[in-house]
């Protein structure tokens, strides 16, 4: 019996598909086959006598301006897409380019100008063999101006958007959307559903695997299916310890989950989709790590630009920020029994806080140091997240931490002792 598809994996397939550039030019060619032959449908109707008369000429011109200019347009668009994702990977990073890819304008735009050639052509073939009568000619013009209507506004659109395509103010709004909108997936299902971790080590649950399941494969971990996971629990009364979450590396050595018996542990790994590349989709890390990708780039001496890296601070601490309202939304731990999670027979390890900082700190504090106002917005960002947060939660001491470590930076790298002060000042107002 297979499991259900969850929500989770069903978002997951959406977001994959979305990264497939051939999907949307695909369904358009279908729709377009479709929409001329129900044209001929009218022709078995009582439409004729009430309808104007449209000559076949008349249609045919409008189809053959169609049929030789969208090809060229198609053309230029997609030449224009792969520009603009070559600039992306130069200025930005290439791991920003799946979401560049899955830029909904864009494909829109690509998909409506090829499905318009294929509609015309297929349309003018139609029409030379005499497929039509009165009624479908008239429904076939109609058509016919209706996507003539499509395409202009699709190009108009398109261009305002294909200016901006690739850029790195454009780059980092993607990847601080994809983010935000893992990390709000995440707030919701902190571990994705199932039990915490830190209830099985503290013994609140009873019967935690102690055979280690392992995978062949070699990749990183885009997604877990839960849902597939519990229903073998369920199944063998087994309860499973997921040991590794979306974003990690796996390799043969690691163990990707422990289970309480021996036999039958594949449908465990195949829970697991492994691929050579992260997904910003279920692994809220892997959007920090792209926007530190961007910052640090834009802070190598050959590009020079702390704009963009004090840009991408004010991202980070609006993404760290999304916790924030969580923390007055979700029950005590102790008021939480094993009945209260969807998935009650596999336990989940929660999402590492430091791991978050180092992700989206680290980097920029190291390239930056050496910057005053680079070094000056991080403080600020730091303090901010401390002071937003209780002060014994994990946001605000990994802040202080972080704080402490990138001020250490950058007393080694700066040379006037003006800016040292400066930020020194920016660590005693935090701290008071």
């Amino acid at each position: 019996m297979e499991a259900p598809i969850t929500v989770d994996r069903l978002r997951f397939l959406i977001y994959s598909f979305k990264e497939k550039l051939w999907v949307k030019p695909l369904g358009f060619c279908v729709l377009s086959l479709m929409v001329v032959f129900v044209a001929k449908i009218a022709d078995g109707t009582s439409l004729a006598e009430h309808i104007p008369e449209i000559k076949a000429e008349s249609v045919e011109t409008l189809l053959s301006i169609m049929a030789s200019s969208m090809m060229v347009i198609a053309t230029f668009s997609a030449g224009t897409m792969v520009n603009a994702y070559a600039s992306a990977s130069q200025s930005s990073t290439p791991r920003s380019l799946s979401l560049i890819i899955s830029d909904d304008v864009s494909q829109n735009a690509l998909s409506v100008f090829i499905g318009a050639f294929i509609y015309s052509a297929v349309a003018l073939t139609a029409i030379s063999h005499t497929f039509f009568n009165e009624a479908g000619l008239f429904i076939l013009f109609c058509l016919t101006c209706l996507t003539f209507a499509m395409v202009i506004l699709t190009f108009i659109r398109w261009v305002d958007s294909v200016a901006r395509l690739g850029r790195v103010g454009s780059t980092i709004l993607k990847v601080e959307k994809a983010t935000q909108r893992a990390i709000e997936n995440r707030i919701k299902s902190p571990c994705l559903g199932a039990v915490p971790s830190g209830e099985v080590s503290q013994s609140k649950i009873k019967g935690q695997g102690t055979h280690p399941v392992f995978s062949q494969r070699v990749g990183y971990i885009q997604l877990i299916d839960i849902a597939r996971i519990q229903q073998w629990a369920s199944e063998n009364d087994a309860f499973v310890i997921v040991n590794m979450l979306p974003g990690e590396f796996v390799t043969p050595d690691k163990v990707l989950a422990y289970v309480n018996r021996k036999d039958d542990v594949e449908s465990i790994e195949q829970a697991y989709t492994i691929s050579e590349e992260r997904s910003f989709e279920a692994d809220p890390r892997f959007g920090f790590v792209v926007l530190a990708e961007i910052a640090s780039r834009a802070l190598s001496p050959a590009i020079n630009d702390h704009g963009t890296a004090i840009s991408i601070i004010s991202s980070v601490t609006r993404l760290l920020l999304l916790w924030k309202n969580s923390e007055t939304t979700l029950p005590a731990e102790d008021e939480l029994k094993r009945e209260d999670y969807q998935y009650d027979r596999v336990s989940v390890p929660e999402l590492s806080i430091q791991d978050l900082f180092d992700d989206a700190y680290t980097s920029i504090s190291r390239d930056g140091a050496a910057n005053i106002e680079v070094a000056i917005h991080i403080q600020k960002s730091l303090n901010a997240i401390s002071n937003c947060f209780d002060k014994s939660s994990g946001f605000s001491e990994s802040a202080t931490h972080f704080a402490t470590q990138s001020f250490k930076r950058s007393e080694q790298a700066l040379a006037f002792s003006d800016d040292i002060e400066r930020l020194r000042k920016c660590i005693n107002q935090s701290s008071d």
